[in-house]
């Protein structure tokens, strides 16, 4: 517990926010400072094979300390913290949850009456954040119960286990995190991802996703000679929104449900911009989705003039479930890992996207496991300790786990 503790509260005080609208890779400096701690620190356990390449990616190898044959796997969880709320001078808190209300700081206050899933820790120790920015559970939490995972099994040779390949990627947070990764070099046959919230989750199903930035090109004519002339790029944008189906929007969507999410809106008369990202579950009704925005784009064209709307569409990720479903063992190995240690596993899809999703379409199957967390990035977030410590104890099963299926494979 103290390992843990002290390894997510070191890392979450790192700066390492990604930056979307940076040209280089990784977006930003300060995770490759990050990444040379970490590096340092996995020599000074005992790692092997540690290197950081010119990405920025940090791998490295847990020997097997076994003579069975057995599968090689991965953990993986990422380095950056989300650009949508401050990570910088994350001062993180440390406390026992008796219940009620927790005054953050003079004006933030983390409440059961708005996040109930906070109850389920009363009597627990948490970290929260002092109300001025977020946390970076999502994913320093995960970096930290790899680490500390792996330093446990190096120094405990009685935990029997395969050779295991762990990995650091950068700039997740803005859907880049895959980008460079090298599934090849890192020669795992499996992996899992540690970026997950509450105890207990484990997911390999999420959206499919894309991106469609909007153009919106008016005409700008003064006011008082603007009859049948002007164009006002604000109002065909909004003429653009309430096209799309209302209660598809994240707000009012849950579970397998899909959404339109207009993320940006900006602009003037004479030239307006749109940012819309498009989520679904079911490829055939994510398709849906992308044909319903360039059919709305279209109609605009011709109700004022081709060229007026200009549409780029590209799809970021696809939902894991198609290549994970095929080694469905691996999910099961997971489950059967949490329920060993006491934990009631809830397996659901994710409403978002994770490394993994991308790294199973490149051919390193990776199923999520939760690390902890709750209400990321923003300054309500929290994560238990208790929950940290039961994710160290999963990858530790898993690994375990994995030993004992090597055994029934050769039977």
């Amino acid at each position: 517990m103290e390992k843990v503790i002290d390894r997510f509260i070191r890392y979450a005080k790192e700066y390492t926010t990604s930056d979307s609208a940076s040209k280089t890779f990784p977006s930003t400096t300060r995770q490759l400072e990050f990444a040379d701690k970490l590096v340092t620190e996995l020599e000074a356990i005992g790692m092997e094979e540690v290197e950081k390449d010119e990405y920025g990616y940090v791998m490295a190898t847990l020997p097997s300390n076994t003579a069975e044959k057995c599968p090689v796997i991965g953990f993986v969880a990422h380095m950056d913290t989300s650009p949508d709320f401050s990570g910088e001078n994350v001062n993180p808190q440390i406390r026992k949850y008796e219940g009620g209300d927790i005054q953050l700081n003079d004006k933030i206050v983390l409440s059961p009456d708005r996040f109930p899933d906070i109850l389920n820790y009363v009597g627990q120790e948490i970290i929260t954040t002092d109300g001025t920015t977020l946390l970076g559970a999502d994913d320093k939490a995960g970096v930290a119960e790899i680490m500390t995972a792996v330093a446990y099994m190096n120094g405990h040779p009685e935990i029997k286990h395969g050779k295991v390949r762990i990995c650091f990627t950068p700039d997740e947070e803005i859907g880049k995190g895959a980008d460079y990764f090298d599934v090849e070099k890192f020669g795992a046959e499996f992996a899992y991802t540690l970026d997950g919230g509450e105890i207990g989750e484990l997911e390999y199903e999420n959206f499919n996703a894309a991106m469609a930035s909007i153009t919106i090109n008016g005409r700008s004519v003064h006011p008082g000679a603007a009859k049948n002339k002007m164009i006002n790029a604000i109002e065909v944008g909004n003429r653009l929104m309430s096209m799309l189906p209302a209660q598809e929007r994240p707000e009012y969507t849950e579970q397998y449900e899909g959404f339109y999410h207009c993320v940006s809106f900006q602009g003037s008369t004479e030239k307006s911009s749109l940012v819309y990202i498009i989520r679904d579950h079911d490829k055939k009704l994510f398709d849906h989705r992308k044909s319903t925005i360039t059919q709305a784009c279209s109609y605009l064209n011709q109700i004022y003039g081709e060229g007026t709307v200009d549409l780029e569409m590209v799809d970021q990720y696809y939902n894991m479930r198609e290549k994970v479903e095929p080694v469905k063992y691996i999910v099961d190995l997971a489950e059967d890992a949490m329920t060993e240690i006491g934990i009631d596993p809830k397996i659901k899809a994710i409403r978002g996207g994770t490394d993994g999703s991308r790294l199973s379409y490149m051919g390193l199957p990776c199923p999520n496991i939760f690390a902890g967390g709750h209400n990321f990035h923003g300054p309500y977030e929290y994560i238990p300790v208790n929950s940290m410590v039961k994710a160290v104890e999963v990858i530790i099963r898993i690994c375990e786990k994995v030993v004992r299926l090597g055994d029934a494979q050769k039977s």
